[in-house]
């Protein structure tokens, strides 16, 4: 092997762990970002007028971002002129630019389900979604990544990590209305893959680069803000107003948490896949999730020695899964 071979090899590599590690990142902010939503969707009564709160703050702090930063500006230019561009080179489709409809459920069932269930059960639902979808969008080639094949090792991590999501949840079974309740966010958890898949190519179409993710970023925001508004005011006729906003300011950060890794997964995910990204997500909220629930519990749902070993069964499919991608480089 030549000295440049050994070297793009070992840089790769690099960006590899890089980004399985920001993934994990990400996921933790998901976990947090539950939390948050969740109380605040307790304490207005109402989960969807929670998570507009959450997706518009978030949404205000990119047009800001926008604002000011030109590139930004010129990245999402990009992604209007390959949207119409006749020939459309860049293979984007419009349909690709609405992800945030997928965020804009998954922050919805947060605000909805997290203060009954817990943000552990909330966590271990949406990962059974999300691990066999993200296997199923790389094999289709939504990602920017392009299609990834199934391996053995990739299939053992998904089943691995839904075998984690089993033992989790198992001493939930004696009681069906919240493992009903988490049919939602495990809905969301399949439209997670979809969406970092799409967000990824919306990002690489932007510019390729920290500012096309941050533009990615802003037309998801967009994108979600106007499908719950929407929500919103049919809630608003057919429910009435919500509580008045609670005085703690903590509960308004979940559009932040939400800015930071939409963005984040939208430009991991060119490096890592949707599958890894996936499973790097998986632990990092399953372990986020386990710390919330004991620190800052929005349930009365004490952690139990399954959900410990269901974390420690999605770490090892993190790892399982990410192999064929740390050997190839």
């Amino acid at each position: 092997m030549t000295t440049t071979a050994a070297q793009s090899e070992t840089s790769t590599r690099r960006q590899q762990i890089i980004g399985l590690s920001a993934a994990f990142g990400i996921g933790m902010l998901v976990a947090v970002q539950s939390r948050l939503n969740g109380g605040l969707g307790e304490l207005l009564g109402d989960g969807i007028p929670a998570a507009l709160i959450s997706f518009g703050s978030g949404f205000l702090i990119l047009l800001v971002a926008t604002a000011l930063v030109p590139p930004i500006r010129r990245s999402l230019g990009n992604v209007w002129a390959a949207i119409r561009d006749p020939q459309n080179r860049s293979n984007l489709r419009w349909w690709q630019c609405i992800g945030g409809l997928c965020g804009a459920w998954l922050v919805a069932t947060q605000a909805i389900t997290v203060h009954v269930i817990g943000v552990a059960v909330f966590t271990v639902a949406v990962v059974a979604g999300q691990a066999v979808s993200s296997l199923v969008v790389d094999r289709l080639g939504f990602g920017p990544a392009g299609r990834q094949e199934f391996t053995t090792l990739r299939i053992v991590g998904a089943a691995v990590a839904l075998i984690a999501v089993v033992l989790a949840v198992s001493d939930q079974l004696s009681h069906p209305n919240g493992l009903l309740l988490a049919i939602l966010p495990a809905l969301g958890g399949l439209a997670t893959a979809v969406q970092q898949a799409i967000n990824g190519r919306v990002a690489r179409t932007a510019a390729g680069n920290a500012y096309g993710a941050v533009a990615a970023g802003v037309i998801n925001f967009f994108v979600g803000v106007t499908a719950l508004l929407v929500v919103f005011l049919i809630d608003l006729i057919l429910r009435g107003a919500p509580n008045p906003l609670p005085t703690n300011p903590w509960l308004y950060l979940g559009g932040a948490c939400g800015v930071i890794f939409i963005s984040a997964a939208a430009a991991v995910v060119r490096v890592v896949g949707v599958f890894v990204l996936g499973l790097g997500t998986i632990a990092g909220q399953l372990i986020a999730s386990l710390l919330v629930d004991l620190f800052a519990p929005a349930a009365d749902k004490p952690i139990t020695l399954p959900v410990l070993a269901g974390t420690t069964l999605a770490l090892i499919a993190v790892v399982v899964a990410a192999i064929p991608n740390l050997r190839r480089g």
